[in-house]
């Protein structure tokens, strides 16, 4: 299906400008750190994205490499994009689903789900839903006050698996929720990687979405898009959350996360960071240009976002942060903006405040091999001296 977007305004300023980055943040041992998940779980993918992040955009075969933030924008809100292509989280969705089991679907019970999450992801839904996780956060946290560990990831989990529950209005436990939408996407990731695949690899990712779609327990027609916020709310937190706190950590970040007027700000940068959807793949539709580079209907497009917000040039900085503009390219822009960005920045803004009074280091770190994004497999904190 094609899709020809609105234009939008130009980027306010570009990491290279002048003004920012100012410092550079203090970006190094949570940078190193911050690495080890990229390596982890994409090292080919993401060493061909650091040798090629000096080029605006870049041609390599029917590949387009976007990494400069003006030519981000414009493929998002100037390219005709293909969202049912092979290779896009649509494209994804039509081959795993039956029928447009996670994508495309239409009838009574998709519009009503439809407007729900409008409303629920709007500013008065947001806060109709933060009792939900704060609970969460109070009750797994209360460890460190006793001085023992906590590993994040699976506090993150439950947090996600929670409140894509309490969104969806769904009776489902939260910890195989989230559980069910890790593994959907974890599959679905495999199934799309280049080389050979072991055998019964998209049998295993198509019995995941099922998996997922029964625990849900929507009506049919509502059950695409029930199906794909699960795997985009739980996902991105469970690969943000823990990412940003570490960072936080190592970055000794907490006098920020403790002043109400500053928290927002940091919030913001650790986001812009973290990234957690580092990488969005698209498709055209038709030919366009990306940075001068000629885009040719049918070319796929590796859209940076990392890139484009500037995390390999600049740490997490509240003192000197990105333009926000720059900050939030990270959730995409135009009509491809993340509906839930809103919710995110609120869950990550709740999460320090609640950490605050511990100021936590890290502890243990484990990197995770198999997730659909790249995170943690367990982040051990404990409460700082």
């Amino acid at each position: 299906m094609a899709e020809r977007p609105a234009a939008a305004a130009p980027v306010d300023a570009a990491p290279t400008g002048a003004g920012w980055p100012a410092g550079g943040g203090r970006s190094g041992r949570g940078r190193r750190r911050d690495r080890r998940v990229y390596l982890r779980r994409y090292p080919l993918l993401f060493t061909l994205l650091v040798a090629t992040r000096h080029r605006p955009a870049l041609r390599l075969g029917r590949t387009v490499l976007v990494h400069d933030p003006q030519a981000y924008l414009d493929a998002l809100t100037r390219l005709p994009l293909d969202r049912a292509a092979a290779g896009t989280v649509g494209g994804t969705a039509h081959r795993l689903g039956a029928d447009g089991l996670l994508f495309d679907q239409e009838g009574p019970e998709h519009r009503r789900l439809r407007r729900a999450l409008h409303d629920g992801l709007g500013p008065a839904g947001v806060a109709k839903l933060r009792p939900v996780w704060t609970a969460v956060l109070r009750r797994r946290l209360a460890p460190l006050a006793a001085g023992e560990p906590v590993d994040l990831v699976p506090v993150a989990a439950e947090l996600a698996g929670v409140t894509a529950a309490a969104l969806l209005g769904v009776d489902a436990d939260p910890t195989a929720l989230a559980a069910a939408a890790r593994r959907a996407a974890a599959t679905a990731a495999a199934a799309q990687l280049p080389g050979p695949h072991p055998p019964g690899r998209s049998r295993a990712a198509r019995r995941a979405v099922a998996d997922l779609t029964a625990l849900l327990g929507v009506p049919p027609d509502a059950a695409g898009l029930a199906g794909m916020l699960a795997v985009a709310a739980v996902n991105t937190t469970v690969s943000g959350l823990p990412r940003a706190v570490a960072w936080c950590a190592d970055d000794r970040l907490w006098d920020a996360a403790a002043d109400p007027a500053r928290r927002d700000t940091l919030v913001d940068e650790l986001l812009r960071v973290t990234a957690p959807s580092p990488l969005l793949p698209r498709a055209a539709a038709a030919a366009g240009t990306a940075a001068g580079c000629p885009v040719r209907a049918g070319d796929r497009l590796l859209l940076v976002a990392r890139h484009a917000a500037g995390a390999h040039r600049a740490g997490p900085d509240p003192a000197a942060p990105a333009p926000p503009r720059i900050a939030r390219l990270v959730f995409g822009a135009g009509p491809h903006s993340c509906p839930g960005a809103r919710l995110a920045r609120a869950q990550l803004a709740d999460t320090l405040a609640a950490l605050v009074p511990h100021r936590p280091v890290v502890a243990r770190a484990r990197a995770d091999g198999r997730a659909a994004l790249p995170g943690w497999a367990r982040l051990v904190i404990r409460a700082g001296t």
